[in-house]
């Protein structure tokens, strides 16, 4: 094998991009590994883990890192040169009527309604501000993004009348349009508000399932219950559902909030017209689950049994290999052992999302001790990996060939382009128990009654 391992100066392409043309690359016929990414210091470790010498100058994170290992490097380089360069082109049409370079301009040039900012962390800032200060409500996806940066945001959106959703705002839904990583849900009477973003899609998900669809999913950012936040865009998105003529029920989900926090929220909940049902991990007892089913309640239903595909499993110490911050959290509130978020701001700098991208979380399970019981989730929806059992079965049935016992908490519907139940059956088949419920997921991997 030859391997090549250079610095490419002056060429950006967003992690999702680069994560596809390494797995094409990847798949070439005589290519052993491939990685190609933004050179920020975890993905030079990265590299430097897969035998590569990167060059010891130092990076700014700015250029372009690749690293091949091939029997035919000249033949993967080429082909690397063509999948870049499809990123690259425009047609003449497209290059006539280039899109405006920055949110103002964009701003002034049409009639946005939403801005949604997705740029790396130290750039949000500037591009979320331009749209506040027009009015605009804006979704930051991007993470990394300094508290006291929102915290000022927030403040002088509710100066102009304005929402801000994030940072760190995974997943929102607005008139039916999903944003970020989003579920193909039905129409219907719930709107949710909910600092977390796999929370607000493992709710919504079993809502589908139970044939009830949502309104709106307004997204807030998991820091927003925090001490430093105050709840700003969440008390700002509560009233403005209670507004909503075609919101009937609303669902407030959050990680574990400060308590004067919750206290304030819960002040304004007193106050709306709209009923509420409060998921607030760690403050009631309560999990995601259970929320959904008390919306299910308030709306005169009966819930259903949620889908899973047991297999019997013996007691072990828990493993937590999660991508869902949310669903980490509940699943550590539910069942003792060793959690993981691969979400976490830590393990998303200049990478893919875990639901993008496996790759930790396959190094990760591939360590688990025979015995031990690793409990993992796996998102469904846009934006999320287009087939994720095809990457894990194959993980999954190596850990269960070392005595490793896998549960699956499974989040999606059945409108999702991954197909839900499909995707059940191949993580089924290669050794896993599967759970629709996150809740249920982590008191099996326990042990406990589900």
């Amino acid at each position: 094998m030859n391997s090549l391992v250079k610095l490419v100066p002056g060429v950006y392409h967003d992690s999702v991009s680069l994560m596809r043309v390494s797995q094409a690359l990847s798949a070439m016929p005589g290519v052993e590994v491939a990685v190609i990414a933004m050179a920020t210091p975890l993905n030079l470790d990265l590299a430097r883990e897969l035998g590569f010498d990167p060059p010891a100058a130092a990076s700014s994170g700015s250029e372009l890192l690749v690293a091949v290992r091939a029997r035919d490097v000249t033949a993967a380089t080429d082909e690397l040169d063509r999948l870049l360069g499809e990123l690259s082109s425009r047609s003449p049409a497209e290059a006539a009527d280039f899109p405006p370079r920055t949110t103002r301009s964009a701003v002034r040039a049409g009639a946005a309604n939403l801005v949604l900012v997705s740029v790396p962390g130290e750039h949000a800032f500037a591009e979320a501000l331009d749209a506040v200060e027009a009015g605009l409500p804006v979704m930051i996806f991007s993470d990394n993004v300094p508290v006291e940066q929102e915290v000022l945001l927030k403040r002088l959106a509710e100066e102009r009348g304005g929402l801000v959703m994030g940072p760190d705002c995974g997943t929102a839904v607005i008139g039916g349009a999903g944003l970020g990583f989003a579920n193909v849900l039905r129409p219907g009477p719930v709107g949710v508000v909910a600092a977390s973003g796999t929370g607000a899609q493992h709710v919504t998900s079993l809502l589908d399932l139970a044939g009830v669809g949502v309104s709106h999913v307004l997204g807030v950012g998991s820091r927003d219950l925090s001490a430093q936040v105050g709840g700003l865009s969440a008390i700002r998105a509560l009233r403005w559902l209670d507004d909503d003529p075609g919101t009937e029920l609303i669902v407030l989900i959050s990680k574990p909030p400060a308590p004067e926090v919750a206290r304030a929220v819960q002040e304004v909940v007193d106050k709306l017209r709209t009923p509420v049902v409060s998921a607030l991990l760690g403050t009631s007892g309560g999990d995601l689950t259970a929320a959904a089913e008390s919306a299910l309640g308030r709306l005169g239903l009966e819930p259903p049994a949620w889908p899973s595909w047991s297999r019997p499993i013996a007691r072990g110490s828990v493993r937590g290999l999660y991508s869902g911050g949310t669903l980490c959290t509940e699943a550590s509130l539910i069942t003792p052992g060793g959690f993981v978020d691969y979400g976490d701001d830590v393990f998303t700098r200049g990478r893919a999302h875990p639901m993008i991208d496996p790759t930790l979380r396959l190094e990760a399970l591939a360590k688990v001790e025979p015995g031990e019981v690793a409990l993992m989730d796996v998102v469904l929806g846009h934006g999320a990996d287009p087939d994720p059992a095809l990457r894990l079965a194959p993980a999954i049935g190596a850990a269960a060939g070392r005595g490793v016992q896998v549960v699956i908490a499974l989040i999606g519907t059945e409108g999702d382009p991954q197909g839900l139940r499909r995707q059940a059956a191949t993580l089924y088949e290669a050794g896993a128990a599967v759970f629709t419920s996150n809740a249920h997921a982590a008191r099996h991997a326990a042990g406990s009654a589900t």
